[in-house]
């Protein structure tokens, strides 16, 4: 498809409030691309509204928030819809034994459950096109596993799994789908990690000393940019790839640190994964 007709359709971008989601948004909105952009308060809304977007309210645990997400997207896209890019996430920190049965299905609502919803959504719509571009941002880990985020990495797991199945599914329809696998990025979901640590947070974990050591170290300032932590910027070209190559990849890699997990999860043995996850996975 010609890249004037693509930029003509409208992009839907979950999970803007801050971080990944805000700059994949700006970034597509100054290369000409028509974004819309999603997030679930009305606050948020409401900057991202006064920053010159058409903003969607959507929440992911809520089929009736996505019904009406979808609905008011495909009203306000008359040329049509070009790619969905699926960044809203969770996680909520802790051991696996600490962790509640609530926990683990609020990660997989947002994560996994409301995500394939929303996309499953699209795909009508994209059949009937002939043409569309599925981006699902999911993790590095994704592929490994570290202690006391066990939860979080189910659900990317989780994530993993159906979007190679759906890719595989839909690869004679011209839609196709990417998942991006960030390692370290500049944004608020570490901190937003720690406020859900925190939240959770109960006398009776097995953990509980070492929980209150973490939420001591959550970092009082904002990150900076580093050889291993990049800004979201690095995520959103790749999204720029996924959605303007005729050939996208199956899987993108973001920072050092996402490069060489890969590697090690390929190559290594388990114990040797387990060894050096558990020395470098610090709440």
């Amino acid at each position: 498809m010609k890249a004037s007709k693509i930029h003509s359709k409208a992009i839907l971008v979950t999970g803007c409030s801050s971080g990944i989601g805000e700059e994949i948004s700006n970034y597509l909105r100054e290369l000409g691309w028509n974004v819309f952009p999603t997030a679930r308060s009305e606050t948020d809304l409401q900057q991202l509204r006064l920053n010159g977007f058409d903003a969607l309210r959507l929440d992911l645990c809520d089929s009736i928030s996505i019904d009406n997400c979808v609905s008011g997207l495909i009203r306000k896209s008359p040329l049509g819809i070009g790619a969905i890019i699926n960044n809203a996430g969770i996680a909520i920190p802790g051991a696996v034994e600490d962790l509640s049965r609530d926990d683990l299905r609020l990660q997989f609502e947002v994560n996994v459950f409301g995500l394939q919803e929303l996309t499953n959504r699209f795909i009508p719509v994209f059949r009937d096109q002939g043409w569309g571009r599925i981006i699902n941002i999911s993790s590095m880990y994704g592929f490994l596993t570290g202690p006391k985020i066990g939860g979080y990495c189910a659900s990317k797991y989780a994530l993993e799994a159906l979007s190679n199945a759906q890719r595989m599914e839909l690869s004679d329809t011209g839609i196709a789908l990417s998942l991006i696998e960030p390692g370290p990025i500049l944004s608020s979901f570490r901190g937003n990690a720690y406020d859900n640590l925190q939240n959770r947070l109960s006398i009776d974990d097995h953990f509980y000393s070492d929980y209150k050591q973490a939420i001591k170290r959550k970092p009082a300032k904002p990150q900076t940019s580093s050889r291993f932590t990049l800004s979201p910027r690095y995520v959103a070209e790749k999204v720029l790839h996924a959605i303007t190559s005729d050939h996208p990849k199956q899987r993108y890699l973001v920072t050092y640190p996402a490069y060489a997990g890969s590697l090690m999860s390929r190559f290594l043995p388990g114990f040797a994964v387990d060894y050096f996850m558990q020395k470098t996975v610090n709440l």
